[in-house]
């Protein structure tokens, strides 16, 4: 595994609409594992692809259920080909920020429940059913596969205070 460096605006990867992932062989493995290491280090919650440069559809996240408690579990999740099939008509606006973005957070508006659909490492069938901060945090690194950006979307943006920026998105 290593860390590979994470794109920053404006780099044109991170405004490109990313390629299906068609093929699940070692060379992905390792990407995955990268980006996963990448993401840990940052640190951050999500990762895309592009992100790291490369122009496929594929999202790590990782996230505490109870992230008021400081040591627990973190679940990981890996998706190639995401895409949301349902949103809630419920929203609610939130913080946040981005690796690839660095000094600047936004405010944006959200559903606040997602099903993701989309296949797991091994190019396995997964749905995932997300709802609060789990379900921004995907939202974010979808928009990312589709060339959208935080800032695209925010009601408004300014520089974090450090409170803020310890609870940014990826």
């Amino acid at each position: 595994m290593a860390i590979r460096e994470i794109v920053t605006v404006p780099d044109e990867v991170l405004r490109r609409k990313a390629r299906k992932v068609t093929v699940f062989d070692a060379n992905l493995q390792k990407l995955i594992d990268d980006m996963v290491e990448t993401m840990r280090e940052a640190p951050g919650v999500g990762l895309a692809a592009p992100q790291v440069g490369i122009s496929e559809r594929l999202i790590v996240v990782e996230y505490a259920e109870d992230d008021e408690e400081e040591n627990a579990p973190k679940k990981l999740f890996v998706v190639a080909n995401p895409e949301i099939v349902k949103a809630s008509p419920e929203t609610e606006k939130g913080i946040e920020g981005c690796l690839s973005i660095p000094g600047l957070v936004g405010e944006v508006e959200r559903p606040l429940q997602v099903v993701i659909r989309g296949q797991n490492r091994r190019g396995q069938p997964v749905r995932i059913k997300a709802k609060g901060w789990l379900a921004r945090i995907f939202q974010h690194e979808i928009d990312h596969l589709e060339g959208i950006l935080f800032t695209d979307r925010a009601t408004r943006v300014w520089k974090p205070t450090p409170e803020e920026e310890a609870t940014l998105l990826d």
